[in-house]
């Protein structure tokens, strides 16, 4: 079983990096969606909008919070954080500095 969800992480991770690959110069994150996850991370209250646009992000980055039953949560969900956190890292650098 923890072999299966390593390798559903993997996958997910895999995915993210596959997608991003071919499509060299589009970014991932909107520039709302980097206004609000630098306010998260600051530590701002939290809206229903940022809350929208963070799960937006890891929506695209491949986690699927609509399952009823996910035998691989929360590594799903900690692999498509990290995916989100690497393009935060790449894409909001404007964001991060205002």
């Amino acid at each position: 079983m923890k072999k299966r969800s390593i390798i559903s992480a993997l996958a997910v991770a895999l995915a993210g990096c596959a997608t991003g690959a071919s499509q060299q110069g589009a970014t991932n994150l909107s520039a709302a969606q980097c206004r609000d996850l630098t306010a998260l991370r600051n530590h701002a209250p939290m809206t229903r909008e940022r809350n929208l646009s963070e799960l937006a992000a890891l929506e695209r980055a491949g986690y699927d919070p609509s399952k009823f039953y996910d035998p691989y949560y929360p590594d799903d969900l900690h692999a498509a954080q990290r995916q989100v956190d690497r393009w935060y890292q790449a894409e909001c650098t404007e964001a991060r500095m205002n």
